[in-house]
């Protein structure tokens, strides 16, 4: 990636981070959506990237906040998350580029409306979900994630449905994604997937994300808790919208 390749890529960086950081997803989407956009890198190559520099932003985004992290959402999620995202993989094998594009569709859609709706009434539920829905939307997102690298929108309706705090919410997603992403890495890995520019690319950056993890942190929008969630599923819709596209 060339110095003229390189600027702007790190200003997308910069922006994705702060938002994941802010509302604790969506760095994926603003920086795969923009680089591919602007033609500074290959889709592949920058998914990738995209996974090694959310092990620096996760870690440091959770550092003095870890009690804000709700542990039985977490566990139950990861528990319905890691094996879908095995299941996803491999259904990506054997299903048509016909009938993957129709599921494609079908999630866009989904995912406008219930941003829609919800964008429309953004108070929380009564009362919290009980573990098994968590598992179930991490089983979805497992799947989606598998099929078509987009694991958030389950989780996110999930848990900016539920009467938790924003930083709660925030943490455990932002910890979710952590874990797996780890675990996609380390699949990567062993399939020989990681090249040396990939990881020379995420080093370079690193510096970047730090940066703008640390600002996302102190100074996040001074919004209301119900204007930040219509944020949250407004970037839903315009990842919706994307899958559409």
């Amino acid at each position: 990636m060339a110095l003229e390749q390189l600027i702007p890529f790190f200003l997308i960086t910069a922006l994705g981070t702060y938002v994941q950081t802010v509302i604790g997803f969506a760095m994926g989407m603003i920086v795969l959506g923009c680089v591919t956009q602007f033609q500074l890198a290959p889709v592949t190559f920058t998914s990738v990237v995209i996974s090694l520099l959310m092990l620096a932003n996760g870690p440091i985004a959770l550092k003095g906040n870890m009690k804000h992290l709700d542990r039985r959402v977490f566990i139950w999620s990861l528990a319905g998350l890691l094996p879908a995202l095995v299941t996803g993989v491999l259904l990506l094998s054997y299903l048509s580029d016909e009938f993957a594009r129709i599921l494609q569709w079908l999630l866009g859609l989904t995912i406008i409306a219930g941003g829609l709706f919800i964008m429309l009434k953004p108070e929380p539920l009564p009362q919290q979900s009980r573990a098994p829905a968590f598992a179930v939307a991490g089983a979805a997102a497992g799947v989606f994630g598998g099929l078509f690298s987009i694991a958030g929108p389950p989780l996110v309706y999930q848990l900016y449905r539920q009467p938790m705090s924003l930083p709660t919410i925030r943490l455990t997603l932002l910890a979710v994604f952590l874990v797996m992403n780890t675990v996609r890495l380390l699949v990567l890995g062993i399939e020989g997937e990681l090249t040396k520019d990939m990881l020379w690319i995420a080093l370079i950056s690193v510096p970047v994300v730090a940066l703008f993890t640390m600002i996302g942190k102190r100074y996040p929008p001074p919004v209301s808790d119900k204007t930040m969630r219509r944020m949250a599923f407004g970037m839903l819709i315009i990842i919706g919208t994307s899958l559409l596209l």
